[in-house]
């Protein structure tokens, strides 16, 4: 299997992006959140326009693709003053999962962890999303708080952050 990983530069990458995280959002969390949320995050916060605004801001977004077609994405946030890397999304089309692409992201996490001399690794995750949990953990992660978080039209965020300390 050709894994090949590809920084997000192009509207077309953008685009495979967002209908990424509209078919993984919608099978994966419609169970753990609802319909409407993941609706509402999907709009808000993986549309092309939110996604654009995002790599404006500094964001750093991969698609991975097997055989040249979309599999999977993630984004990181490199704070320099903090010394750190936070993973804001990392997500793989389930039937793709358990072939080495998230392996092949939070390395790449790490890459850039260690290129920039920070210390950390972290990231959020929901709480009731025992699979990822469990997966995060057996990468190094450890659950070092929990935040709830108001984002809008009456949904809630209720995540653990995770992290990994090099």
């Amino acid at each position: 299997m050709n894994i090949e990983i590809k920084e997000v530069k192009e509207l077309s990458q953008i685009e495979s992006v967002a209908i990424l995280a509209d078919e993984i959002w919608t099978e994966h969390y419609t169970s753990i959140i609802g319909s409407d949320q993941v609706r509402y995050m999907v709009d808000k916060f993986q549309s092309n326009k939110a996604i654009s605004a995002q790599i404006d801001d500094g964001c750093n977004y991969y698609l991975a693709y097997i055989n040249g077609d979309p599999v999977g994405y993630i984004t990181l946030i490199i704070d320099n003053t903090k010394h750190e890397v936070m993973i804001s999304k990392i997500y793989v089309k389930s039937k793709i999962r358990k072939n080495g692409i998230g392996q092949k992201f939070i390395e790449l996490a790490e890459s850039e962890c260690k290129r920039n001399n920070h210390t950390k690794i972290w990231l959020t995750v929901n709480r009731f999303n025992t699979t990822s949990i469990d997966w995060y953990k057996k990468q190094g992660f450890s659950v070092i708080n929990e935040i709830k978080k108001d984002i809008g039209n009456g949904f809630v965020m209720d995540d653990y952050v995770m992290e990994k300390i090099f």
